[in-house]
């Protein structure tokens, strides 16, 4: 009976976030006449793309019982790399682009290296590689902004009609991301070595799965999504922002939580993780509709989390 009940775990945990958003959208469609347009849908899906990604990555990394601190920086780090590489190197955009999302990519490998390697706390390695990205990147573009970005670099912030509701293209990008992370998590040895590693470590290094290579993988991978994220950040705002990513690690931590991934590691999901993303933005679209000041969002964002955190605990402890 308790095997069964463990067994339905991640659904319930899907479960319970997605019964969250609706009731969210329910409410504030009471409360403003704008909230179930398309239109409106469409906005909060472009501005959550930048923080939708970098919290593929970061779910990834919290599913191996690790955390990212430096996800915001690191992505905000990759869209001054490939802007400036565009604008002032005059390098072609799909090369400038790579350029960023080459950066990104080392520093998950640094971090990844540092976690396995010298067995460093991942908490401790990201708070580092935080501070690193974020001096390199306000020291390399002067702290000031980059614009004359190339088109092809801000086309994923342009828009196509359905239905008579414009929808960007980043949206559709960041949509199919979590789609294809969801079938790999589930569908593919490699995806299930994640769950395993976060689970528990030694049983699984055991079996004779190289856990330490998973690891340095997921923390690759993380840090090619932050890229990505980086390339969404640019298209959405037409600049490369020294000042962006200052707040996106908790935005990405906040929807891995919200969406029912354990901080605990081995459980939880990408596609829990965007229905997390939804909910916080949801909040904060519907609030700002209802004309709730910014920092009433902030503090019911925080009150969610602590919740979502707790009940996290308290499953872990009837479990037992």
């Amino acid at each position: 009976m308790a095997n069964s009940i463990n067994n339905r775990l991640p659904a319930m945990s899907t479960l319970g976030p997605l019964v969250a958003l609706f009731i969210a959208c329910a409410v504030f469609a009471t409360q403003s006449p704008q909230f179930l347009s398309g239109a409106n849908f469409s906005l909060i899906l472009q501005q959550l793309m930048v923080v939708g990604v970098i919290a593929i990555g970061q779910t990834l990394v919290i599913l191996t019982a690790g955390i990212d601190l430096s996800c915001g920086m690191v992505m905000a780090l990759g869209s001054i790399v490939m802007s400036k590489m565009a604008v002032e190197a005059g390098l072609p955009a799909p090369l400038a682009i790579l350029c960023g999302i080459a950066v990104t990519t080392l520093f998950g490998l640094f971090n990844g290296l540092l976690i396995t390697q010298i067995k460093l706390p991942s908490f401790i390695v990201t708070l580092g590689s935080l501070n690193i990205a974020f001096a390199i990147t306000q020291i390399y573009s002067k702290a000031q902004t980059v614009t004359d970005v190339p088109p092809m670099m801000s086309a994923l912030g342009e828009t196509f009609g359905i239905g008579g509701t414009q929808v960007a293209f980043g949206s559709v990008l960041m949509i199919a991301l979590y789609l294809g992370v969801w079938f790999w998590l589930r569908e593919t040895a490699s995806g299930r070595h994640v769950y395993a590693v976060g689970n528990n470590p030694e049983a699984t290094r055991l079996t004779g799965i190289p856990t330490l290579r998973v690891l340095l993988g997921v923390h690759l991978f993380a840090g090619v999504l932050y890229g990505v994220a980086a390339l969404l950040s640019v298209a959405r705002t037409g600049v490369g922002d020294p000042n962006a990513g200052q707040t996106e690690n908790l935005d990405a931590i906040t929807a891995c939580v919200l969406g029912g991934t354990s901080l605990f590691g081995g459980r939880g999901g990408v596609m829990g993780t965007l229905l997390g993303a939804l909910i916080v933005g949801v909040l904060r679209n519907g609030l700002t509709l209802s004309g709730v000041p910014s920092v009433y969002q902030v503090l019911i964002t925080g009150i969610l989390v602590i919740l979502a955190v707790a009940i996290d605990q308290l499953s872990r402890k009837g479990a037992r």
